[in-house]
């Protein structure tokens, strides 16, 4: 005990009264929530990783890419998993089909 502090004992809270709609109100913002987050975040997702996997598998000789990295080329070659770019004349490199971002169209390296 100290000489000028008293000490405080805590008192149990009184309950408050249930509303009864207060447990069904809970449920419900729960459920909105996942509605929120499955319409803003996991549907454009599944959404943009569809068109991406569209992409690679339309993949076809003499198409115009830009890869990840920023790399702008035109495919020479695909295989199963990966493709080869021609970057420059006689200029290849071989990267894994994920790793192209998007298409271009025609003609786009030639008027850069």
């Amino acid at each position: 005990m100290s000489l000028f502090i008293q000490s405080a004992f805590a008192e149990g809270a009184a309950q408050a009264p249930g509303t009864p709609g207060a447990a069904a109100f809970d449920w419900l913002l729960i459920v909105g929530m996942v509605v929120l987050f499955y319409f803003f975040l996991i549907r454009p997702q599944n959404k943009r990783a569809k068109e991406q996997k569209e992409l690679v598998n339309a993949l076809a000789k003499g198409d115009e890419v830009v890869t990840a990295g920023g790399i702008l080329g035109k495919v020479a070659k695909v295989t199963d998993d990966y493709v080869v770019v021609e970057i420059s004349n006689g200029l290849e490199i071989k990267m894994q089909k994920s790793s192209v971002q998007a298409t271009l169209p025609k003609g786009t390296i030639k008027s850069i």
